[in-house]
């Protein structure tokens, strides 16, 4: 038996609960989630991060990339934009609807500066990647250690060689 962890929405709840009153009282009306009205999701994001760069990577499948709205600014990124629900056929009733439609907003504060003219977007398979570089002042700097000792040097001499 697998355990599933999920973000406990209180609208969601609410939702759920209309829903269920409404299909005791007539029992022909679809689940209703037609009907709703656009709601705000998070997204879930991944952030790596390695000596040159932050990446940040966001699953968005079915997503229009122009959809999207991407801004940087005093160390926060904001991820914003919207996942339009598909509106062709109007007499299926939903046994099931699970995916996501409506506006998301995902801000997220770096704990150093980026190059922010530097910052690249790639969006392939559903899947949106920021790179974003590390400014020079935030990147790890290798500092060389020396003694104060100078530094000695062995001397030899070459005995002569005697020919008998």
């Amino acid at each position: 038996m697998m355990n599933y962890l999920v973000r406990w929405d209180p609208y969601r709840e609410m939702m759920n609960l209309r829903n269920a009153f409404d299909r005791y009282f007539d029992p022909s009306q679809s689940s209703g989630e037609a009907g709703w009205q656009p709601m705000t999701w998070n997204l879930a994001l991944d952030v790596a991060e390695t000596d040159d760069e932050y990446r940040v990577s966001a699953s968005l499948p079915g997503i229009d990339p122009d959809d999207l709205e991407i801004t940087y600014d005093s160390n926060v990124l904001t991820i914003k934009g919207e996942m339009r629900e598909d509106q062709e056929v109007k007499e299926e009733r939903y046994h099931m609807r699970e995916r996501r439609y409506g506006s998301f907003s995902r801000s997220i504060s770096l704990p150093t500066s980026v190059k922010a003219d530097k910052i690249k977007a790639d969006y392939s398979k559903g899947v949106l990647t920021l790179h974003l570089p590390k400014s020079e002042e935030a990147r790890p700097k290798r500092i060389k250690v020396q003694s104060g000792e100078p530094k000695k040097m062995i001397e030899g001499k070459v005995a002569s060689v005697s020919k008998n």
